[in-house]
């Protein structure tokens, strides 16, 4: 008996849901989504329900478990709680490409590495020629970031136009940046530390490397560990957030079995089930043995990259960027840019990072210690570099640590995190869009 063919889609159906996924299926949404939310912010906050943007994310919530109460705002959960959500999944790119990527070997790290130095070095010491000994100048790690998502979005939309080895290049240095990111976040962004309670999340540390010494798969064993961490990291000082990243990097990143053995023996039991007689009951368990033995070539890690990117790529980071792009423009005027504190942010972002990259890269290049990435001209690396200068998500993580309880400061900040990653898109897009192309076309992927 052959089976019913599936029962046509209605039009109208198709005519509304092929659009959105045609749009996810696209590899800049992600990045694309969260400009969306930016400018969807500063509309609100410019708008006649400017009340009702301040009012939702400044909303007071609470949350009382086993006698212990605790109350923030709305924005607050999301800056403290959702993001460290955002963390895990960073902490899982880095080790993951550090046991199995781009930068599993010194020789391949090395370039990145170097570029990503100067991309923190020189914005951080523009900043503070603009800002030293001021109280704006505790914000100087703010022009350090590069937004790996935008960044990357960018060049995915000029396809043929840069070549793959490029793309690589700055992934791999977006991923040095958010290390270097992290451990700013770490060592001066603070609360004051707490001896006994960072003993405690280094206990819950040592489970967590037992945990992935004996490679265990659950994640219900990780969401309790890490719930544990982020709680004694938030008592301890250490903002909390960065328990994502130290989970992320305790998941296991690889497989307990090679993957030709297991395809192997499974091709063999497969011919087998295939010579059986047709029994539903039989298949169902047949399927299920098929399924474990593919777990074991899949690491957790993968696994929980795939399970969580969606959610952080599209509603996580978004809900940040809505929550914290909403700047008021109400008595501001074009003088304003010219203050040093986010006159410092735009000049760290566009000059600094376009610099400082393109700089240290060159002169690594031309000291062999790596060729140049793609075999990429140098007109093409500039424009890499300006794109680079893209420092939407953790830039604002940033200034809102640094100016969390200075909202006209945080206000200035915004403001130069804003135009400065809107200067480098733009500019970084014209040089590659239209600048000389790759001796072959590759796809930015």
């Amino acid at each position: 008996m052959e089976p019913r063919p599936p029962p046509p889609v209605p039009a109208l159906f198709k005519v509304a849901i092929a659009p959105l996924q045609a749009f996810f299926r696209l590899e800049a949404s992600s990045g694309i989504l969260l400009a969306l939310c930016a400018v969807a912010a500063m509309v609100w906050a410019n708008s006649g329900w400017a009340g009702s943007y301040t009012g939702l994310f400044d909303a007071p919530l609470a949350l009382e478990l086993a006698g212990s109460r605790g109350a923030f705002s709305f924005r607050e959960f999301i800056n403290d709680g959702l993001m460290t959500f955002f963390f895990f999944l960073v902490g899982m790119e880095i080790k993951r490409e550090l046991s199995a990527g781009e930068l599993r070997t010194p020789s391949r790290a090395m370039l990145p590495l170097i570029a990503a130095l100067g991309g923190m070095v020189v914005p951080a010491g523009l900043y503070m020629i603009f800002n030293a000994g001021t109280p704006a100048a505790k914000g100087w790690a703010i022009p350090m970031a590069t937004d790996i998502a935008f960044s990357i979005g960018c060049l995915t939309l000029l396809k043929g136009r840069v070549s793959h080895g490029l793309v690589v290049f700055l992934t791999a240095l977006a991923i040095f940046d958010d290390i270097g990111g992290i451990l700013v976040i770490a060592f001066f962004y603070g609360t004051g530390v707490h001896v006994e309670w960072l003993l405690g999340a280094l206990g819950v540390v040592l489970l967590l490397g037992v945990c992935n010494r004996f490679y265990v798969r659950n994640g219900m064993v990780y969401a309790l560990l890490g719930a544990a961490l982020w709680y004694t990291m938030h008592h301890g000082g250490v903002h909390a957030t960065l328990s994502g990243v130290v989970l992320g990097m305790c998941i296991p990143a690889r497989p307990t079995r090679r993957g030709r053995e297991v395809l192997t023996e499974l091709s063999a039991y497969i011919t087998r089930c295939v010579e059986e007689p047709e029994d539903e009951a039989v298949r169902g368990a047949q399927i299920l043995y098929i399924e474990e033995q593919l777990e074991d070539i899949e690491p957790p890690l993968n696994r929980f990259v795939h399970l969580w990117h969606g959610y952080v790529a599209y509603v996580i980071v978004p809900l940040f960027a809505l929550a914290n792009s909403g700047i008021s423009l109400e008595g501001m005027s074009l003088s304003d840019l010219t203050k040093p504190l986010p006159l410092g942010i735009m000049v760290g972002l566009f000059v600094g990072k376009q610099v400082g990259i393109f700089l240290f890269t060159w002169v690594a290049v031309k000291a062999r210690v790596s060729p140049m990435p793609g075999g990429s001209k140098v007109t093409q690396l500039h424009g890499v570099a300006v794109v680079a200068g893209i420092g939407f998500t953790v830039a604002l993580f940033v200034a809102t640590l640094a100016f969390a309880k200075e909202p006209e400061l945080l206000t200035e900040a915004k403001l130069g995190i804003l135009l400065g990653s809107l200067l480098s898109a733009v500019v970084g897009y014209v040089l590659l869009r239209f600048g000389p192309a790759p001796k072959v076309a590759q796809p930015a992927a």
